[in-house]
């Protein structure tokens, strides 16, 4: 609240940049789409061109949008970010968008033995496995499969895991501290089941991504296998020295 008791209004720039998220969040604008254009909006929102243009280029900072040069300004694809350890909501959430998952499987598996060696546990070990397609508006664009040593988190097949994050779950009712994860990224060609469940046709390309994320005592606590519409995502790392 301001010195005079007035609510504090949000900039012009800001609310532009409120609006086409919306859309985005809403499904009215989906990857790929164009956006209207700096005179468009100026119009629209009763703005100055340089106002538009600057909530424009935060958008495209943000990775929200993308400009082409000589064609306008698009809805970007979802960015893969290596920097920093992010569940999907979190992702989603950063771009202002809704997360929406559809839980395809939640059980309890054995005779993993290759994912058991991943999290150090004995050949045979009981594990949770957790499978869900993530959407981006009403598209799907991922399926990722997490599993955990059932030992300890059996319960989690009981959780309402298409409506909550499970990094979040982790962390607040098993006071689980997640620090980082070793990843390993590679394309390979959908089969018949992942092409089916990403809306794709046999054979196309994919991103796949493999993670063993550690706690916080470096004893590894998941490992997740992910494959990505290739076509819907553009990968965006930060180096640092």
């Amino acid at each position: 609240m301001s010195q005079n008791g007035r609510k504090p209004t949000t900039p012009a720039y800001q609310r532009i940049q409120n609006a086409i998220r919306q859309r985005i969040e809403g499904g009215h604008l989906k990857s790929g789409d164009m956006v209207a254009s700096e005179r468009e909006l100026a119009r629209i929102h009763k703005v100055s061109l340089m106002t538009a243009r600057h909530a424009l280029a935060g958008l495209e900072r943000e990775g929200v949008v993308e400009r082409r040069r000589g064609s306008g300004t698009f809805v970007a694809p979802p960015r893969i970010h290596f920097n920093k350890l992010m569940s999907y909501t979190e992702q989603m959430l950063a771009r202002g968008l809704a997360p929406i998952s559809k839980v395809i499987a939640s059980r309890i598996v054995e005779d993993e033995e290759e994912i058991a060696g991943r999290l150090s546990l004995p050949s045979g070990s009981k594990l949770v496995k957790i499978e869900r397609v993530r959407h981006t508006a009403d598209e799907p664009f991922a399926v990722e499969t997490c599993y955990l040593p059932a030992e300890r988190f059996s319960g989690l097949t009981r959780e309402p895991l298409g409506k909550s994050s499970l990094f979040s779950l982790l962390e607040r009712e098993y006071d689980l501290q997640l620090t980082y994860a070793d990843e390993e990224v590679d394309a390979t060609a959908a089969d018949g089941r992942i092409a089916q469940l990403l809306e794709v046709p046999r054979g196309a390309p994919v991103l796949r991504i493999r993670q063993v994320i550690y706690s916080s005592n470096a004893k590894p606590v998941i490992y997740v296998v992910g494959f990505y519409r290739s076509e819907r995502h553009s990968l965006f790392i930060r180096r640092f020295r």
